[in-house]
């Protein structure tokens, strides 16, 4: 994270003022301008950590601080300290400490234990970011041992493509979400998601209309939460305009006028549509959108030189390969609608699915307008192996939606994903 002080702005200030609000430490809310108020904040939460209180987050300060965005501290243990000592000095719980520590059995000086706060990890009030989700993914995995993080390859920019599995069924489930940059809300979504149903499986609880510990045991889960990590930093501005990539993308966006700039931004940073980049008639969907006028890298439908050109979308599709997925959900915005049918294509199953999921979710199940109906990652998975995918639009307004928005989109998808996992 970069040095921040006073009169500075951008997303970097809205972690900072996410870390202090989790630490106790309110600057009136989650911002992007470092007013008065994060300085008192900062000046106040380094004095109580004992540090100098200078009003600037430098390194010793971050250091302090991001335990708050990972939502987890480490401990050395000294004599006398247990489950229940060290949940009263950390406002959580001794459960959340044992399930943290699996292995752990005697509580003696000098081991190392993690401890969970009191607080969710998944933010659900600030922009995302592959940082931000770096810190997530690094957080729920401290908390709940039985989820592994893995990495189906890089983008662009050499992010890691993260993916977390969760269960130990023999039957794989693969969600999705930020194909496309400036629908960058459905990465909360999932990880949210991801985060409920840990916490359920722990608790021998259900999700949605399910018993999380019998999805579980019968289903593995592979989510993987930003398919585009680059696109979505230009969009909520982790990517500023001090990088070459900015540069790039600005480039590329100045001969599509008419495409706001860069929250009109769907593609990965070199300008391919990953959606439009899939071998499923990727010919058709080339002959349309170059009617379009997207002939060349673009902000958002260009198709991409040939079919897996992108490589995040071969990425996805080396991943699909190797783990065969009994069933697929890819999650964009916006229209409250789920997109189940590909051409002629009727795997077994598929039709009454999307029927259960739009029921707990009451999104409208629906066929892909023509014009979208081809070379996406659903229309590939679909045909390759004529089993049931799936692409749900969340939400309803103007993409991007707004975190704001996050309250009002979340139920109905909880219980979509947990019917989907149940289902496959």
């Amino acid at each position: 994270m970069k040095i921040l002080k006073l009169g500075d702005s951008g997303l970097q200030v809205e972690y900072l003022t996410l870390a202090l609000g989790r630490a106790g430490y309110s600057a009136g809310g989650i911002k992007r301008m470092f007013d008065q108020n994060v300085h008192d904040a900062l000046v106040a939460f380094q004095n109580s950590v004992g540090i100098a209180a200078d009003g600037v987050a430098g390194e010793v300060t971050y250091e302090y601080l991001l335990p708050y965005l990972r939502g987890y501290t480490t401990v050395i243990l000294t004599a006398g300290d247990t489950p229940e000592t060290l949940a009263i000095r950390y406002n959580t719980t001794p459960e959340a400490i044992r399930r943290a520590n699996p292995m752990l059995t005697d509580y003696l000086p000098f081991a190392e234990v993690v401890v969970p706060f009191g607080f969710d990890v998944v933010p659900t009030n600030a922009d995302y970011s592959y940082e931000l989700v770096g810190y997530i993914l690094d957080g729920l995995i401290a908390r709940y041992p039985i989820a592994r993080r893995e990495s189906a390859g890089t983008s662009v920019m050499e992010r890691e493509l993260w993916y977390i599995t969760i269960g130990t069924g023999s039957k794989n489930v693969f969600i999705n979400a930020s194909h496309h940059a400036n629908e960058w809300i459905t990465t909360p979504v999932v990880l949210k998601f991801a985060e409920d149903y840990l916490k359920a499986v722990y608790a021998s609880s259900d999700i949605g209309e399910e018993n999380a510990q019998n999805l579980y045991a019968s289903k593995k889960l592979f989510l993987m939460p930003l398919v585009n990590p680059d696109g979505v930093d230009l969009v909520t501005g982790a990517i500023g305009e001090g990088s070459p990539y900015y540069a790039i993308a600005q480039r590329i966006s100045q001969d599509y006028p008419n495409i706001a700039f860069p929250s009109g931004w769907k593609a990965n940073i070199a300008g391919t549509d990953l959606n439009l980049n899939y071998p499923a008639s990727w010919d058709k969907a080339k002959e349309i959108k170059y009617a379009q006028g997207f002939t060349s890298p673009a902000p958002r439908d260009f198709v991409g030189s040939a079919p897996l050109s992108a490589i995040e979308s071969r990425n996805v599709h080396n991943l699909s390969l190797a783990k065969d997925f009994a069933l697929t959900v890819s999650m964009h915005t916006q229209g409250d609608t789920i997109y189940w049918k590909y051409q002629d294509f009727l795997p077994p199953r598929s039709e009454e699915i999307a029927d259960e999921l739009a029921r707990v979710s009451g999104y409208t199940k629906a066929i892909t307008p023509y014009e979208s109906g081809f070379a996406g990652y659903k229309d590939w998975y679909i045909s390759y192996y004529n089993r049931p995918g799936y692409t749900v639009e969340i939400g309803r307004g103007q993409n991007p939606l707004p975190i704001s928005e996050f309250d009002n989109i979340y139920p109905a998808n909880l219980k979509l994903l947990a019917k989907a996992i149940a289902l496959a």
